[in-house]
């Protein structure tokens, strides 16, 4: 999977708990919470959301972590370039 489709991959799932929100409106440098205005039980569906899209585990120790879009994608990449090894 290349960056594009990882980042479609995101949206996508991003998309499925908050419908409004444009995928070319956000910013990868802000907090992705507070820019889609996710509360806690929305961020928890859309990183189970993640995990069915891309077979990544991210462990609850992680999330806080994940706080911007680029953070996010990176660290995606990142999880998902480990399991291919």
């Amino acid at each position: 999977m290349d960056d594009a489709q990882l980042r479609q991959q995101v949206f996508a799932a991003l998309q499925g708990i908050a419908p409004e929100v444009e995928p070319d409106s956000l910013r990868g440098d802000r907090p992705l919470r507070d820019e889609v205005d996710l509360d806690s039980m929305d961020w928890l569906r859309f990183l189970a959301a993640l995990h069915q899209r891309l077979g990544v585990n991210i462990p609850e120790a992680d999330y806080q972590q994940l706080t911007t879009l680029d953070v996010l994608l990176t660290y995606l990449r990142r999880r998902l370039d480990s399991t291919r090894d």
